[in-house]
């Protein structure tokens, strides 16, 4: 049996490039290069008839470590709590005072991007510090 070693995670959502470049400058991911002779991702994507438009958008890890993102547009709103949600190792290794400055310190980085802080979970003696985000679009992710 062999076991998987590479994943893809997807997001559906109504603005793929807007939602792409959000989580770039999350995790210093990077879109694929524009196709020669446009300017813009969105230059290209106008420059298609209707019917081959693009529905989606992807970013990667530049050092190829972390699993590609793609976004796919849907025709519905998000309406309820993700089940499944990104956590952005921020705070690795660091507890208490330091953990928590950290964690807040890129929660604010995060909202000047558009970025919406939920709650902060402190500390409570079995599980240090975490942030609860929404992104962009409202997906749930958390700081930790």
């Amino acid at each position: 049996m062999s076991s998987i070693k590479q994943f893809q995670v997807t997001f559906d959502c109504a603005e793929p490039a807007r939602l792409a470049g959000f989580w770039c400058e999350v995790l210093g991911y990077v879109v694929p290069p524009v196709p020669e002779g446009f300017a813009t991702w969105e230059d290209y994507h106008r420059s298609l008839p209707p019917e081959e438009q693009v529905t989606y958008f992807a970013c990667s890890d530049p050092s190829g470590v972390g699993p590609r993102l793609l976004f796919q547009r849907v025709p519905e709103g998000k309406v309820v709590k993700n089940r499944v949600h990104l956590c952005v190792r921020v705070g690795t290794g660091l507890v208490g005072e330091e953990r928590l400055a950290t964690l807040q310190a890129e929660s604010a980085r995060l909202i000047a991007l558009g970025a919406v802080h939920v709650r902060t979970l402190l500390a409570d003696g079995e599980n240090e510090s975490c942030i609860v985000m929404q992104d962009i679009e409202g997906n749930e992710f958390c700081l930790d």
